[in-house]
């Protein structure tokens, strides 16, 4: 069964095809996939990939360095729900 894996500090010049083919080498891939930012559509530095030898990948990958950067493999988890607390209390205003 296929396993999702987060991957961080990617380098910006990074293709989907280059990451594919860095976590080839440990086993197959069904997807990759880099995250961009909305406005720019530039690489914001992180991304996913769906295999099935993730812990293997984890192993291997998890602090390697690849096109100048050092990355960061982990079991990917889900999002973290925003809570009303999380918008406008930053520093802004007066007390709460």
């Amino acid at each position: 069964m296929a396993q999702k894996l987060y991957v961080g500090n990617i380098s910006w010049g990074v293709t989907e095809e280059k990451l594919k083919e860095l976590f080839s080498d440990i086993g197959e891939v069904q997807s990759v996939a880099i995250i961009k930012d909305h406005n720019t559509g530039r690489s914001r530095g992180f991304g996913f990939v769906e295999m099935e030898n993730a812990h293997e990948a984890i192993l291997q990958l998890n602090g390697k360095e690849f096109e100048g950067r050092s990355l960061r493999v982990s079991e990917a988890t889900g999002r973290k729900p925003k809570s009303v607390g999380d918008y406008g209390r930053s520093g802004y205003g007066g007390s709460i």
